[in-house]
């Protein structure tokens, strides 16, 4: 007796990596046409799944050469937040166990905020180790935003409670003594560096957010201090206060033009 397409949709649900391809096969047979919707969207799903897996594959790469030179902590570190006209340049670094899968990880930029949020609170949980540093707009002024960057990956490394054996960063370096492999796009290439990219995405993104019930007037919480239209409309009418970079365009500018300090 065949199976309901009720039953058919239970079953698939139910089943996972080989028994699920043993089933869409003896499925595609059926002619029903309830049946043959079900094939074609299980398959679809198989087909995502696995394409994720050859992604997250390939984003083990560096780490697995790493683990080849007898590397086991090894350190992801990315930064956000160097073009924003308001608001801190945060850096994270992650230290994740040897061979860790977590589905959906990437670019942090790539990702919903449902998403991040929903991947930071499982890194959190799952990394061996992480921390964040926060460079403010005071120092960002004072040393440049590429060396505020530079000392915001630096104290995030240095803050880890365990000392990795290997950093991979995304497109830097940084003045410590431990082994470095300088990756351009590597919050793309590299799982370590896309979960530290998420998880300083996140901390920024959650500090603007409280940045934004002081100063609700520059829109914070949806420009995370980049200068949209809005922003700039705020600047303008209201100028900058202290949480603003007066050393970027127009901040420095409109600083000079309306006394502010």
């Amino acid at each position: 007796m065949k199976m309901s397409i009720k039953e058919w949709e239970q079953k698939l649900k139910s089943s996972k990596d080989n028994e699920l391809i043993h089933l869409l096969k003896i499925l595609s047979e059926d002619e029903r046409q309830g049946a043959q919707k079900l094939f074609q969207s299980f398959s679809k799903r198989l087909a995502r799944e696995e394409a994720e897996r050859t992604r997250l594959k390939l984003m083990h790469t560096y780490e697995e050469q790493c683990q080849a030179q007898g590397k086991t902590l090894i350190a992801g570190v990315d930064e956000v937040g160097r073009g924003p006209l308001a608001g801190p340049v945060v850096a994270a670094a992650v230290i994740l166990p040897i061979g860790y899968m977590l589905p959906g990880v990437n670019d942090s930029k790539k990702l919903s905020e449902k998403k991040r949020d929903a991947l930071y609170e499982i890194i959190m949980k799952d990394a061996i180790s992480y921390s964040v540093h926060l460079v403010q707009p005071d120092q960002i002024d004072a040393i440049n935003i590429y060396q505020a960057s530079k000392l915001a990956m630096t104290e995030a490394i240095s803050s880890l409670h365990v000392r990795p054996d290997q950093l991979l960063i995304d497109a830097m370096e940084v003045p410590l003594a431990i082994d470095q492999l300088k990756i351009i796009k590597g919050d793309e290439k590299s799982i370590s560096i896309a979960a530290a990219s998420i998880v300083a995405k996140v901390t920024r993104d959650r500090y603007m957010h409280n940045l934004h019930e002081k100063y609700p007037q520059y829109g914070l919480n949806s420009n995370m201090g980049y200068g949209t239209k809005e922003h700039l409309h705020a600047l303008q009418q209201f100028g900058p206060t202290d949480i603003h970079r007066r050393s970027f365009s127009p901040v420095g500018e409109l600083i000079k033009i309306t006394g502010s300090d």
